[in-house]
């Protein structure tokens, strides 16, 4: 990488850490019990929101449930929220999601997502590694206005479904590729 490029892509990843960090909407909760509290209230949410999720829940070996991820961006952008990682309901570790974006951008959004773990090794993956990013492997569930998440077997068999949900703001389409999530203590 040359020296130019290096510059700018840590100008950009600077920038967008000062936008998210400029939002100022409590997403860094500094405490556990913060944290489950809003755990437990985005479960709810996405109970009533996304029908299907609570038979997807229970199917899943383990949860990582995001309740208030904030991504803000005018070129360069970023995003950041935290969350905790259930398995068989009951919280297990604390993990952080972070996200620099470039390109054509300008807005920002709040929205809660959840990763199901659906197979006991997509979870010991995850929670083997030092910083888990997003990518191919991972299955978007996405309902259709009124229906339930439609769950199928392509679906059924991958091993890690996201479902997005409680979205609000000005950026269209909440999207994960390229979200990093590393464990946190709190």
């Amino acid at each position: 990488m040359s020296r130019y490029h290096r510059r700018t892509f840590l100008a950009g990843l600077g920038a967008a850490t000062a936008v998210v960090a400029g939002c100022g909407n409590g997403t860094r909760s500094g405490a556990g019990d913060v944290i489950d509290m809003r755990v437990e209230r985005a479960l709810n949410l996405m109970y009533s929101e996304v029908p299907g999720s609570r038979d997807l829940a229970a199917k899943a070996s383990g949860m990582l449930v995001m309740p208030l991820v904030t991504k803000a961006g005018f070129g360069v952008g970023g995003a950041y929220g935290e969350g905790a990682l259930l398995i068989d309901g009951v919280t297990v570790d604390y993990y952080s999601t972070a996200q620099a974006t470039f390109g054509l951008q300008i807005g920002a959004q709040q929205f809660a997502h959840t990763l199901f773990f659906m197979t006991p090794d997509a979870l010991a993956d995850f929670r083997g590694s030092d910083g888990w990013a997003v990518g191919g492997d991972v299955e978007y569930a996405v309902p259709e206005r009124g229906t339930s998440l439609g769950i199928e077997t392509t679906t059924e068999l991958a091993p890690v479904i996201a479902v997005v949900y409680g979205q609000s703001g000005l950026i269209v389409g909440a999207t994960l590729k390229g979200n990093k999530y590393t464990r946190i203590v709190r």
